[in-house]
């Protein structure tokens, strides 16, 4: 009995450690890469305002092409969803949703993912003129991961996890308004 009451202590005290460890742990994450094309603001952003464009320059919309897609509302306009379903493990089923367009400088973005896990999340670009005929596109991503759960974020590299990902769909965007 005395045994059991010593590993049931042990395993109290290692979930109390965890969850103080956790308090420590920040909730929120954010990741922004960028990258210069040479064409003028007016034309990337025309380009990409369109949701569905992006299917031609993320990464995630290429890794599965199978994947459903379902479309509501008038895209490039504020309140545009684009939802998709997918088997695939990294893709999963949710939607996005234009949520704001600041004339040709911002456009906000909620991503709302159900499967493989439920969360929601922000994201944005933003295009600035380096000169007439040239722009700086940024892609950012930001989300929370609430207490405890927040715990992952010391064993997930948001910033390498996302990131690579979201300068690759920058540079497949480069490519495709260059070419």
């Amino acid at each position: 009995m005395k045994i059991l009451k010593n590993i049931l202590l042990v395993v109290v005290v290692f979930f109390a450690l965890i969850l103080l460890v956790a308090a420590f742990v920040p909730t929120e994450f954010a990741v922004e890469r960028n990258v210069e094309i040479e064409k003028p603001r007016t034309e990337v952003f025309e380009y990409t305002k369109y949701l569905k464009n992006q299917e031609e320059f993320s990464v995630w919309a290429r890794i599965d092409p199978q994947m459903e897609r379902v479309f509501t509302g008038e895209d490039g306009t504020v309140g545009f969803v684009s939802a998709w379903k997918s088997d695939h493990p990294e893709v999963g089923v949710g939607e996005q949703e234009i949520t704001g367009i600041d004339g040709e400088n911002r456009i906000d973005y909620q991503l709302r993912f159900m499967v493989p896990f439920e969360s929601t999340s922000d994201a944005y670009m933003t295009f600035s003129s380096i000169d007439s005929a040239s722009t700086t596109v940024a892609w950012g991503f930001s989300g929370e991961m609430p207490y405890p759960t927040n715990l992952m974020l010391l064993f997930v590299d948001m910033e390498g996890e996302l990131g690579g990902d979201l300068q690759t769909g920058l540079n497949n965007l480069k490519g495709i308004l260059e070419n």
